[in-house]
């Protein structure tokens, strides 16, 4: 999909997501100290390649050797925020129907919270595989859902206008981890970086 014009800013290169990511995986391991069953599912797409790096610092860093993975297709919105299905569509595998989550702790990854369709919609399906808990991880939180969906683990809140689009860039769907600041209203340019991005860092809390 080719990306909507506009000028972007870069707000996090890869070492500095790096360190976010550290963050994260830090937080979750206190989630998960102790539980015996767990499971990262990954909203495709990108939240999908974000479980798997969660999921290699939870192993390599922390330890947590009995985690399995889950990915799940939500179809809403486009990259630039365009609507594409009226209702939001979460497409099951036909190898999730009976799958049966009962006792087992559950982190569900996205890349960025902005109304909390996508979210929610995983939230609700799950539950109903019956985890004992359920919590949530976000790369980027607006602080703009409208949904009664909560952000347990974020890696940075960003404050912008809502105009703006927030582009998380992660491999394998971009060459480079980073994310970019869109403003679509000026003319398209080269990336440039904030030495100040528009941001309060990470720590669990509600969107």
């Amino acid at each position: 999909m080719e990306k909507p014009q506009g000028q972007r800013t870069c707000l996090y290169d890869t070492r500095q997501l790096d360190a976010v990511l550290d963050h994260m995986a830090w937080q979750a391991a206190g989630f998960l100290t102790g539980r015996h069953q767990v499971m990262l599912a990954g909203i495709l797409r990108r939240g999908a390649p974000l479980a798997e790096m969660l999921h290699e610092r939870l192993l390599h860093d922390y330890g947590l050797h009995r985690i399995t993975r889950l990915d799940l297709r939500i179809k809403r919105y486009a990259d630039d925020l365009t609507l594409l299905h009226p209702e939001t569509k979460l497409t099951e595998n036909p190898e999730h129907a009976s799958l049966d989550l009962t006792g087992t702790a559950l982190l569900v990854v996205d890349d960025v919270m902005y109304k909390g369709h996508s979210m929610l919609r995983a939230v609700e399906y799950l539950a109903n595989k019956n985890p004992a808990e359920i919590r949530t991880v976000v790369l980027v939180d607006r602080g703009a859902a409208k949904l009664p969906v909560r952000t347990d683990i974020v890696g940075v809140r960003l404050d912008v206008a809502p105009e703006h689009i927030i582009e998380c860039n992660v491999p394998p769907y971009e060459e480079q981890f980073r994310i970019d600041l869109l403003d679509p209203g000026k003319p398209h340019s080269e990336p440039s970086s904030l030495s100040h991005p528009p941001l309060v860092r990470g720590g669990a809390g509600r969107g």
